[in-house]
């Protein structure tokens, strides 16, 4: 089945159209990689001997992207929220008892080897904006809160992307940084080696560049089928996010559902959203 597609699609500047076509130094580079079979292997969760049966905890993942006022341009205004309301936003969450975690741990506690916060949610970053370093990072900083990276590794560009060195201060403060793909195409139309490439390679050059194991994907666009539902499990990640709305749960984790929080939303409406998801 196709997960449907975001509604917007990114901010615009050279940055986010590079290598679309399979251009640009990292496609062509890794896209060779992945033909010659060369592209790191993945890693397997450690033995799970004497764990008890795993816990269900339904958990909700909040889907960001820009964290900035859109300038008058923009083509889709939705997919920034203005620092005021993301302070409001991560400050009501703290209010009403939420702890973020990473997916690992939610991961690790699906499969009975990590407790979880009584309230936990996830805090997803697509793309890989400045804006996730300027301001996101600040806020969940400021409460000892990590989020989650879904990095597209076209954007590691400005004046839009993230520089590698702002990357790293992320992984200090304890993020987790998960891969959104070479290029950010639409997955479901690329040939078998372009999916691989985008796929494993994209994890392949976040392990290399980062040192971070990259253990969950992000379909760009929500835009996936079984094809390639298969290629992100040969990837060796251990789940995958989509843009399907509702609380993610372990029964089916390469297509986790997520909650996109978007510009018109302000503090009101994503209070309204998540007071939805608990009923």
């Amino acid at each position: 089945m196709t997960g449907p597609s975001c509604s917007a699609a990114r901010p615009a500047s050279t940055a986010w159209s590079r290598g679309r076509d399979g251009g640009g130094a990292i496609g062509r580079s890794v896209i060779a990689a992945v033909a010659l079979g060369t592209v790191i292997g993945s890693t397997g969760a450690a033995s799970a001997r004497g764990v008890t049966r795993p816990p269900d905890t339904a958990v909700p993942i909040l889907m960001y992207h820009v964290i900035r006022k859109p300038p008058a341009n923009a083509p889709n205004p939705e997919l920034y929220v203005s620092p005021s309301d993301f302070a409001g936003q991560i400050q009501w969450l703290r209010r009403h008892g939420y702890t973020a975690v990473t997916l690992r741990t939610v991961w690790e506690h699906w499969h009975g080897r990590r407790a979880l916060p009584r309230m936990p949610v996830v805090l997803t970053f697509d793309d890989g904006t400045r804006s996730i370093a300027l301001r996101a990072k600040r806020e969940l900083e400021a409460r000892g809160w990590p989020g989650v990276l879904n990095l597209d590794l076209s954007n590691i560009a400005p004046p839009w992307g993230l520089k590698p060195a702002r990357i790293r201060e992320l992984i200090a403060a304890g993020w987790e940084v998960d891969s959104h793909t070479l290029t950010h195409p639409d997955l479901t139309r690329l040939d078998a080696t372009r999916l691989r490439a985008e796929v494993a390679g994209s994890r392949a050059e976040i392990r290399g560049r980062f040192h971070v194991p990259a253990e969950f994907f992000c379909y760009p666009s929500g835009r996936f089928d079984d094809r390639v539902v298969a290629a992100v499990k040969a990837a060796g990640y251990l789940g995958a996010t989509t843009t399907i709305h509702g609380l993610a749960r372990p029964d089916d984790p390469y297509r986790l559902a997520r909650v996109r929080v978007s510009g018109s939303d302000g503090v009101t409406g994503f209070a309204d959203k998540m007071t939805a998801l608990r009923g």
